[in-house]
């Protein structure tokens, strides 16, 4: 039969309001309780207390000492894994034996919670490279068009005025427009 281990865990949590979060917290523990090869020996949880942090706007934070009693060591891993006590205490037994096969199982648990830490990670860093340079093109292209198109047109008086270079194109497209109808007028005349 494999040896039980009895440990105690701290777990901690962190909102508002302070009601919601101790009933919160409770509820967790409770489901480690629930959990097949774990006995519930005693749990405490404490009173909320603000967190007295700049930046941290009404926020608060309590604990749980959990004490159980596990029925194996690849148990005890899951729990630390899957829940994430900030704590952990092995009351008994003084020393654990453990087989390869087991020592195996145990780290190869770790090793895929790890990978799939790491893969969030690597993802969301992607994902946050990925905005920025976005949001820099947006911009980019927000600057250069903003500076690409000017109007050369100025208000003043009441009246608008075209500025000299707008003002030029247009009276050069005026006389052409202007020799073209007069060259059109002597066409029509000499017929």
């Amino acid at each position: 039969m494999a040896q039980k281990i009895r440990a105690i865990f701290i777990f901690e949590i962190l909102g508002r309001p302070p009601e919601h979060i101790k009933e919160a917290l409770d509820q967790f523990v409770s489901k480690l309780g629930e959990q097949n090869g774990i006995e519930l020996v005693s749990k405490t949880i404490a009173e909320p207390k603000k967190v007295e942090e700049e930046g941290a706007k009404d926020l608060y934070t309590t604990f749980a000492e959990v004490e159980v009693i596990i029925d194996s060591l690849s148990l005890l891993f899951a729990v630390i894994l899957n829940m994430l006590p900030s704590n952990v205490e092995i009351l008994q037994p003084e020393e654990l034996k453990i087989s390869n096969f087991n020592l195996n199982s145990i780290l190869t648990e770790l090793s895929i919670k790890l990978h799939r830490y790491d893969e969030v990670a690597k993802t969301l860093t992607i994902e946050r490279e990925n905005l920025i340079a976005q949001l820099k093109q947006a911009i980019n292209n927000q600057n250069s068009m903003s500076s690409a198109y000017t109007p050369n047109i100025t208000f003043s008086g009441g009246k608008q005025e075209q500025k000299k270079g707008i003002d030029k194109k247009n009276q050069t497209n005026k006389k052409k427009n202007k020799s073209k109808t007069k060259n059109n007028k002597k066409k029509k005349k000499v017929k």
